[in-house]
């Protein structure tokens, strides 16, 4: 195996992913009545086309794309539309959803099959990924026809298909790369096709050996990473596997990189070989406060409740629960929410697995800003923010900022860093220019 590579900064939190690494996918059914978000992606959210009372095909098209950075929704059941109406979210307190009582999953061939992708030109291929759905499942959720699309200017050379998981935790693209590489490689082969690049290639931790193994056995060029957060993220893959710096506030498409994950990879396959809509994805649901971790394939809009049932309910002393992982995931205050297409992971934590709340003053130590990968001062940026002082906490690099939780996670006085960064962030872009 070849030298394992890395970026600078970043930290090393406890994984827990032996809790539900060894959890082959179980195919969960859909449930009687599915909740499907209008919004899935990052964008604005598809405009509803259904109406109470409509009868709906699995598959069907019942929210339309409205706006570039946008994409269409579709039904992930045959059924009946009990309502259209605003539902709490996973990613936010509420959104609109379409509301289904499901009849039967059979069917939901929406498209024709393409078994030679080749045979078909690029822009062919970019709008059936668009017309499929098809977002990004790492947990951004952004539309992969739109990072599929790259200006004329900008000429891509290399495709990077993330395996990294480097959120704790989480398991649910390790068991995908061990149970489905070749649907991952057909994803990867097919966005390599439409970008014209002859470089790609996939970045995957070295705590996943069996995945690294399984993806080259499949003669898929594999670049071992070493273990360390936010390895998983755009700008710090791109460090580490080619050696580029995307600059700050820029794309990975300024230095000629497409990033995709592998669960968007194996969704492109099916968008293209099966003439399926993305409906269903895989969900690691996990944590101490659950009795049975594991990982699921479920469609979109079932309920996490539905799942921590699945999973053997709720164990005792559950503190927290979360969307996605421990660093960069959204607490919630209800378990009724929906799975969206970039819904990673359900985490059930209990007292012992959630750090204490209160906050202590900031003691100049520095280490959030040596762990920092995009090279910010967390704390200037957090104090600035704390006092109001938006147009200095622009200046610091509030916007650059990803949100990846790093530097929190090592401050010893346990400062909320991420908390005033983003309230800094919606700040100046809510264009509010004049200091408090």
């Amino acid at each position: 195996m070849s030298k394992a590579r890395t970026f600078r900064g970043g930290t090393h939190p406890p994984g827990h992913k032996n809790l539900s690494s060894g959890k082959p996918i179980k195919r969960f059914p859909a449930p009687e009545i599915v909740v499907v978000p209008l919004c899935q992606h990052l964008g604005a959210p598809s405009r509803p086309v259904v109406s109470r009372g409509d009868e709906v095909r699995k598959g069907q098209e019942i929210g339309e794309q409205n706006g570039f950075i946008s994409l269409p929704t579709h039904a992930p059941v045959n059924g009946t539309v009990k309502a259209v109406e605003d539902y709490p979210m996973p990613h936010r307190r509420t959104g609109p959803a379409v509301i289904i009582e499901t009849v039967s999953e059979e069917g939901g061939r929406v498209f024709e099959p393409w078994e030679d992708y080749s045979s078909h030109s690029p822009e062919e291929l970019v709008e059936r990924i668009r017309l499929a759905g098809v977002c990004g499942m790492g947990g951004a959720g952004f539309p992969a026809y739109v990072k599929l699309s790259p200006p004329p200017d900008k000429k891509m050379d290399t495709l990077i298909i993330n395996g990294v998981e480097c959120e704790p935790y989480l398991t649910a693209d390790h068991r995908l790369m061990l149970e489905n590489p070749d649907d991952i490689i057909l994803g990867m082969k097919i966005m390599a096709h439409v970008l014209g690049v002859s470089e790609y290639m996939a970045g995957i931790e070295e705590n996943k050996p069996d995945a690294i193994e399984t993806m080259r056995s499949r003669g898929c060029k594999v670049v071992p990473l070493k273990v360390r957060y936010p390895q998983g993220a755009e700008k710090q893959l791109i460090d580490a596997a080619v050696g580029r710096k995307v600059p700050p506030g820029g794309l990975p498409m300024d230095v000629g990189v497409v990033v995709h994950n592998v669960g968007t990879a194996a969704a492109v396959a099916a968008a293209v070989r099966d003439g399926m809509p993305s409906l269903r994805r895989i969900v690691t649901v996990t944590g101490r406060g659950v009795v049975s971790p594991g990982n699921y394939d479920v469609c979109v809009g079932t309920p996490f409740s539905a799942l921590v049932e699945a999973a053997g309910g709720y164990g005792e002393d559950v503190r927290r629960l979360i969307s996605g992982g421990p660093m960069m995931g959204v607490s919630l205050f209800t378990d009724k929410v929906p799975v969206t297409k970039s819904t990673s992971g359900v985490l059930a934590l209990t007292s012992g697995e959630v750090r204490s709340s209160e906050e202590g003053p900031c003691i100049r130590c520095g280490k959030c800003v040596d762990a920092c990968p995009l090279k910010l001062t967390p704390n200037m940026i957090a104090m600035t923010a704390a006092a109001g002082r938006w147009e200095m906490a622009k200046e610091f690099g509030a916007l650059n900022c990803m949100a990846c939780g790093t530097c929190g996670y090592v401050c010893p006085a346990g400062r909320y860093l991420v908390h005033y960064i983003k309230k800094a962030q919606n700040a100046i872009r809510a264009g509010m220019g004049k200091e408090a």
